[in-house]
């Protein structure tokens, strides 16, 4: 692609399409906590069954984020593979909001996953297709701030809706209600790409894009889907990553173990929120909002943060406080003082999830450049690509793990081991030599300078999903 050649300045109908991905954020946000709640309350699903629906739904996506993409190399169009998976997505959250029985829900969750799963590595390559270079991580960085503000905005919707639009409804009609809406958001998402997308007029091979993979940051951790990555292109089939120093592999191995924990806590929290803490389905709402608006909120902050001290400092210090914040979850004697299900334990629990946001925020930008400084540029696309796929191969096993442990063991020693794991994944990070990551001065003061460009310049290594 030929940077000098001139371009539209921004906005122009091949940069509103950008805006598809707002109204399915939205639906998105709608969707990760309704779900679970509709699972437990519409059928009476355990924490054990309701983990495999969220489960299922996200290891769905990962075959065929590579299938959808590497078919829309091979095929001219890429805007109807995006405009199709938005309307596939839609309807398929419209007949999961009319299932009759547990066994439709669940297989109608697997082919939402299945859907949903071409928005990712389509959406990247129109992007990369249809901007220049030089505008690259500015875009990238704007994906990742309508996923947030997207998220935080379906939540804040949700909480309405139960409160105020359905408050005197059943309640299970009116989640049904909710979840028919967040489909007929992403009905709009596709009419708004069918509008605005406009075909590449050059095509871009994906194999030459290995260090652009991931190159967007989630802003929001996400349990029940991934595809809010906007770059994830990575082909696994393709060649062979060679063997890994020594220091990688701990990495690797330390990522793995922290995933694992990070979603044996937040698999079955759903399940822990209305059935441990007695909260309302609004109040369920409200505490996933705080972790989002947070999260959010400290997007720009993190990665400022990050680039003016040492990663491996500032990620071992995150996942600390995330260890600390897990095991403030378990029963204390705020529980018995506020009530259960009581406005002031609500808020409690908010002001703890929201504190988990912040966490991921640093945690998310630290293990950026973190792992980018321990690879270094040589193999970084086949090592990401590596590490992606550990990460949700743990985020997965957490999940389906925690929500065992939640029905087998109770919540004290599921949130208890999880505390421990996400403990013993960071202790994993501490041989790795600390000197890695040190930066001259100099070069801080510089890339604190240009922070506002780096916030779309951060690969994610983690499994994402509002937390």
């Amino acid at each position: 692609m030929d940077v000098k050649v001139s371009t539209p300045i921004r906005p122009s109908s091949s940069d509103l399409w950008f805006f598809a991905y707002l109204p399915l954020a939205i639906s998105d946000g709608i969707a990760t906590p309704l779900i679970p709640l509709l699972a437990l309350q519409e059928f009476g699903a355990s924490a054990f069954v309701v983990t495999i629906i969220v489960g299922a739904s996200a290891m769905s996506q990962v075959p065929f984020t590579i299938l959808w993409g590497n078919l829309s190399d091979r095929v001219a169009h890429r805007k109807f593979f995006l405009v199709g998976s938005f309307l596939a997505t839609g309807i398929s959250i419209v007949f999961i909001a009319i299932a009759s029985t547990l066994s439709s829900y669940f297989w109608l969750n697997v082919v939402e996953g299945l859907a949903s799963a071409a928005s990712a590595p389509i959406g990247t390559m129109l992007l990369l297709e249809t901007r220049q270079k030089r505008w690259w991580p500015q875009d990238i960085g704007l994906f990742g701030l309508i996923s947030g503000i997207g998220t935080t905005a379906g939540l804040a919707v949700g909480i309405l809706w139960l409160f105020v639009v359905g408050f005197h409804q059943p309640v299970v009609r009116a989640m049904q209600g909710l979840l028919v809406l967040s489909g007929l958001l992403a009905l709009l998402a596709a009419g708004i790409a069918w509008a605005w997308i406009e075909e590449p007029s050059v095509r871009l091979e994906r194999r030459s894009l290995a260090d652009l993979v991931n190159l967007h940051r989630g802003v929001v951790e996400r349990i029940r889907h991934f595809r809010s990555r906007v770059l994830n292109v990575v082909d696994l089939t393709r060649g062979s990553p060679g063997r890994l120093p020594r220091r990688e592999i701990l990495f690797l191995a330390a990522l793995g173990v922290m995933c694992v924990g990070f979603d044996m806590f937040y698999g079955p929290f759903p399940v822990f929120l209305w059935e441990t803490a007695r909260f309302s389905d609004a109040g369920v709402f409200v505490a996933y909002l705080a972790a989002s608006a947070a999260s959010t909120a400290l997007f720009y902050h993190s990665g400022l943060a990050v680039e003016l001290h040492s990663p491996k400092r500032l990620f071992l210090e995150s996942l600390g406080g995330r260890v600390l914040l897990v095991l403030l979850f378990l029963w204390t004697p705020v529980y018995v003082l506020f009530g259960l299900g009581s406005p002031a334990l609500l808020a409690w629990v908010s002001l703890l999830n929201a504190l988990m946001g912040v966490s991921w925020a640093f945690v998310s930008t630290a293990s950026t450049l973190f792992l980018i400084r321990l690879v270094g540029r040589t193999g970084r696309g086949q090592a990401l690509g590596l590490y992606n796929a550990v990460g949700g191969a743990g985020g997965l096993l957490g999940t389906l793990l925690g929500g065992w442990m939640f029905v087998t063991l109770g919540v004290h020693l599921a949130y208890g081991i999880a505390a421990f794991t996400i403990a013993l994944g960071g202790a994993l990070l501490l041989p790795i030599p600390y000197h890695t990551f040190l930066l001259p001065r100099n070069l801080r003061n510089r890339r604190a300078r240009s922070a506002p460009a780096a916030m779309g310049m951060t690969f994610d290594v983690l499994p994402q999903g509002p937390k």
